[in-house]
């Protein structure tokens, strides 16, 4: 089965996770320059049979569009006509940051750790895909 990779999209660093061939479980794979995130997804997916990239689509409280969604919706394009053969996916990525810092926060992870705003990228996207696999799971039921 093909693996689901995720996406939090920043203008300079970019976190990502994916599932394993199963799609049961969401890991931290990396994080890398915003820049090089289409030559590391073209590298990855010669290795990697991945089905979905999910983006995670920042919103405010009010379900408004926030000063990123234009980012946001250039890399969506972007992704569409790049890989035509993936199914592209946005999530609601609203306080995955914050909740990103609290996980690492009961982890025991050390305040230095933290700090690490690539880590922190990198639990996002991870949290981002664990909302759309229960979103789709839902979805089955």
């Amino acid at each position: 089965m093909p693996r689901i990779l995720a996406i939090d999209y920043g203008t300079k660093r970019v976190g990502i996770a994916v599932t394993d061939e199963l799609q049961i479980i969401a890991s931290g794979l990396t994080t890398v320059h915003s820049s090089e995130l289409i030559n590391f997804l073209k590298d990855y997916f010669q290795k990697e049979d991945v089905e979905t990239i999910v983006l995670g689509e920042p919103k405010t409280l009010s379900n408004q569009k926030t000063d990123s969604s234009f980012e946001i919706e250039k890399l969506y394009k972007n992704l569409k006509k790049t890989f035509s053969t993936k199914k592209i996916a946005k999530v609601d990525e609203r306080f995955t940051s914050k909740l990103a810092s609290q996980a690492m926060y009961m982890s025991g992870l050390s305040k230095k750790k933290r700090r690490q705003k690539e880590l922190v990228d990198e639990v996002s996207a991870t949290i981002i895909l664990q909302s759309y696999m229960q979103e789709r799971d839902n979805k089955l039921f």
